[in-house]
């Protein structure tokens, strides 16, 4: 069967988790959001995916700088302070006793009095919600990979929706995704409008040709936290990176390949569209997953909480 880089060991634990929905803990159960909510309505609003590890939250900076810059860029007023928010998120972390899970922080525009895209019907402050689960990926996931299908959905132009854009916003991702499934492959590749390898439907893409460590330009993808975390992580130890534009030739001859994202981490690729590049992860792939985890680790240790 099929899956995906976001696919995890169930946890019945999560049963019972509290959501900190505009901070009030909730049961799980009881947790809601208005139908006329700008999120629910019209996909209007930001999120971040973020891994804690022992009580801390990794990359936390870079997590809130993409957010208040997102929330600047659609002109969204988040309503509170980053301090406040990384204490509300502590506070949705302590409250269900974790020291380690997964969180999603979603902020939209707020509630709106009819349903209407114009965000001058607002009438309510933004809308916070954070969910804290128990989560890891699945090991095989990890250590043996994905496949990938090349999917015809490709990604935006940043005049029509800026990739860069952690939003809501997500139905080109997901009908790409819809149509790897559907071709047998656990993710998809998407390519930019002009035909170069761009990013995947829900992770970050790369290859590794004759040593080198090749990933796109960026132009037409998320300013991936992980994906930059991998690049500095290369260029720290000496590892040839290249941020280029490159075709689907270049990726069906590479050696190796793997994708990125904050809640596997680094993950290997081992078939595209067909083609089989490793039985697993190739040496490459096992190496930055090495240095990503004392990454993570170093990043921890030196943070504070509130």
């Amino acid at each position: 069967m099929a899956q995906g880089t976001h696919d995890f060991v169930p946890d019945p634990r999560n049963d019972a988790i509290l959501i900190n929905v505009n901070g009030t803990l909730v049961p799980r159960a009881q947790a809601s959001v208005s139908v006329f909510d700008s999120g629910f309505m019209l996909g209007d609003g930001m999120w971040e995916g973020i891994r804690v590890h022992n009580g801390r939250m990794a990359f936390l900076d870079q997590h809130l700088d993409r957010l208040w810059e997102g929330a600047k860029a659609i002109a969204m007023d988040i309503g509170i302070d980053r301090a406040a928010l990384t204490r509300r998120i502590y506070d949705t972390i302590d409250g269900n006793a974790m020291d380690a899970c997964h969180i999603r922080l979603m902020v939209t525009r707020g509630i709106r009095s009819t349903p209407y895209q114009d965000p001058r019907v607002v009438i309510s402050p933004a809308t916070i919600v954070i969910i804290a689960e128990h989560k890891d990926p699945l090991p095989s996931t990890v250590e043996k990979g994905l496949s990938l299908f090349t999917v015809h959905v490709r990604r935006g132009d940043p005049a029509v929706q800026d990739p860069k854009l952690n939003s809501h916003s997500k139905l080109n991702c997901i009908t790409a995704c819809i149509q790897a499934a559907q071709a047998g492959a656990d993710e998809a590749l998407m390519l930019d409008p002009h035909g170069f390898v761009a990013t995947c439907n829900s992770t970050h893409f790369f290859i590794v040709r004759k040593g080198e460590v090749w990933t796109s330009s960026g132009d037409y993808c998320l300013a991936g936290i992980t994906r930059s975390n991998v690049i500095r992580i290369c260029r720290d130890n000496g590892i040839p990176v290249f941020e280029k534009n490159f075709s689907l030739t270049e990726v069906h001859g590479a050696d190796e390949a793997f994708v990125t994202g904050t809640f596997a981490g680094v993950v290997p690729a081992h078939t595209i569209d067909g083609r089989v590049l490793t039985a697993g992860r190739g040496p490459m792939v096992e190496r930055l997953q090495g240095l990503y985890k004392a990454l993570i680790e170093r990043d921890i240790a030196g943070r504070d909480r509130p």
